[in-house]
């Protein structure tokens, strides 16, 4: 006995098929033997649980937080300040270069110095990101420390922006 159809890839399945929905079908028919699944009035007038509540207040300020701030905006100063000695010197590589064709020795070197300028800025960008970690954990914990962080991450993203303008401005005058 052969049966193909394009659902069925091999012959005589379709017997197997039909003999397991008749097995599962005559499960189905006999409804007197088992509970309903319907709600039933006790589960209707039930009460749900009360929500936990909802802290209205904001938590304390972590004091050892708190003192860490300090010395992570310091890093991103330090850093602040290694990009701008670095800045001088990639300045004048890029003066150096201007006029210069792409691919030449002054253009590579100066493009170089660019990159090491760029990459100077990790330090201060890794303070930002600590900032930013300390900060969600401060919102999502409603801890007066939300506020401090907030400003501790003003003042490192205003030094970041400033980096940021001085690269694109620089990566402009490179022109390549």
């Amino acid at each position: 006995m052969a049966c193909y159809g394009r659902w069925m890839m091999r012959p005589c399945l379709a017997p197997l098929l039909a003999a397991g929905l008749l097995t599962i079908s005559a499960c189905a028919s006999d409804t007197s033997n088992y509970p309903s699944l319907a709600r039933r009035e006790v589960e209707r007038t039930a009460a749900a649980p009360a929500p936990a509540p909802v802290p209205t207040g904001e938590a304390p300020a972590d004091p050892a937080l708190l003192a860490r701030l300090p010395g992570i905006v310091a890093a991103a100063r330090t850093a602040h300040e290694r990009f701008a000695a670095a800045r001088e010197r990639t300045e004048r590589m890029i003066a150096g270069a201007t006029g210069s064709a792409p691919g030449s020795e002054s253009w590579a070197v100066a493009s170089i110095a660019l990159a090491g300028l760029e990459s100077s800025r990790s330090a201060a960008m890794i303070a930002l990101a600590d900032l930013d970690a300390l900060h969600v954990e401060a919102r999502i914990g409603n801890t007066a420390s939300a506020g401090a962080i907030a400003a501790a991450r003003d003042e490192v993203s205003g030094l970041i922006g400033e980096e940021d303008r001085i690269l694109s401005a620089l990566g402009t005058q490179l022109g390549g």
